[in-house]
């Protein structure tokens, strides 16, 4: 590294006395009053030729680079999209990307072919052609077509996986912060979402999200920090929101990519139609992983912000929602935020066994009885 900035630093240093040598050969040509024809400034040199042929040669060689580069890299695209949404995304961008590559081999192709045809030669004599109205609108018309049609196919896509996403989608809470994903679902009890605030998320509480115990829904909604599991061939709505600052989901291989905005809650529904497992076999590796990254430099830890995705068959993922624990599960402490009216019906979640009978004075009095005689022994 340190030898190619040293040969870099030594070539600028020649270019630049090259320029200043030429700069200044051109003002001393200016000051001559009886400049003639032959050494007018922008009079053909002996380079004239030599330049146009060059340019031609640099252009076919460009189309050889572009050619080879990507047949010679196709091997690392994204393979084919792991959603339905997706393939229909894959399907305009390569038309796309078909109409520009056409359009720009044609106009440079004649940029540098016009460079190397009408090169200077003392014999032709330049034709001074103003305009042609037939031409310019041809010239305008055609490339406005051609992009209206492409902006209004991708309008099309874009506003059918932004709409409202089916009554039976499955509906997963996501949530950005430096630097992570906190992932939150709906209990199998009510399968409905619990209310959340974010005056209410608490870390060292237990409580990232802000789900508000306040609201009986969410005594049964569960979350997840290091996961995030789908259901194969059922529609996904994910409601993301960011906690901080600007984060942005993305899942490469379902062609999903939503920004997360402080204050401001999106959503992207879609379909996964391969699972984890369909994917390992189509592509021959046994330990590949979906994961959701974060496409929006959000600070320092920005690189590390993923999340493992998990893309379970129907029974598996409903298999796996039944063996999650509620969140009043896994950090009782959270009992406290619930309101004393609601109190009873949050224990059943706060424990693994039934919340105790109520026991007859005597028989607490004769078990306060029998420890006391053990103590005194």
């Amino acid at each position: 590294m340190t030898i190619l900035i040293a040969v870099l630093a030594i070539l600028f240093i020649v270019l630049t006395f090259m320029v200043v040598s030429k700069t200044q050969s051109i003002l001393k040509g200016l000051s001559k009053s009886d400049v003639e024809e032959s050494e007018y400034l922008g009079a053909p040199d002996r380079y004239n030729s030599a330049n146009g042929v060059g340019l031609f040669a640099f252009w076919l060689i460009s189309i050889v680079g572009i050619v080879w580069s990507f047949i010679a890299y196709k091997k690392d695209f994204l393979p084919e999209a792991s959603s339905i949404h997706g393939k229909e995304t894959d399907y305009w961008f390569w038309v796309s990307m078909v109409v520009i590559m056409i359009g720009f081999f044609i106009v440079n192709t004649f940029l540098f072919l016009f460079s190397f045809l009408y090169r200077h030669n003392k014999n032709r004599k330049v034709t001074f052609y103003t305009h042609n109205n037939n031409l310019e609108i041809i010239w305008t018309t055609i490339p406005a077509i051609v992009m209206a049609g492409l902006v209004f196919s991708g309008l099309r896509v874009w506003t059918k996986i932004t709409s409202e996403a089916p009554a039976n989608a499955e509906q997963i809470d996501i949530m950005g912060k430096q630097f992570g994903w906190t992932v939150r679902y709906a209990g199998v009890d009510d399968n409905q979402f619990g209310k959340y605030n974010y005056k209410l998320m608490d870390d060292a509480g237990g409580n990232p999200m802000g789900v508000d115990f306040s609201d009986p829904n969410s005594f049964d909604d569960f979350a997840n920090a290091s996961e995030m599991h789908i259901p194969k061939g059922k529609p996904v709505l994910l409601k993301i929101r960011a906690r901080d600052v600007l984060h942005s989901v993305f899942i490469p291989h379902m062609r999903v990519k939503m920004d997360a905005v402080p204050g401001m809650p999106t959503k992207f529904w879609f379909v996964a139609d391969k699972s984890t497992e369909d994917m390992r076999a189509e592509l021959g590796k046994p330990d590949f992983n979906y994961e959701i990254a974060c496409t929006e430099i959000c600070g320092r830890s920005h690189f590390g912000m993923k999340l493992l995705l998990v893309v379970d068959e129907p029974a598996d993922y409903e298999k796996w929602k039944k063996s999650q624990k509620p969140l009043l599960t896994e950090n009782p402490d959270l009992l406290s935020k619930v309101p004393d009216n609601l109190k009873a019906k949050a224990q059943k979640y706060t424990s693994t066994e039934p919340v105790a009978a109520e026991v007859a004075p005597e028989v607490v009095a004769s078990s306060v009885l029998g420890n006391s005689s053990k103590v005194l022994k």
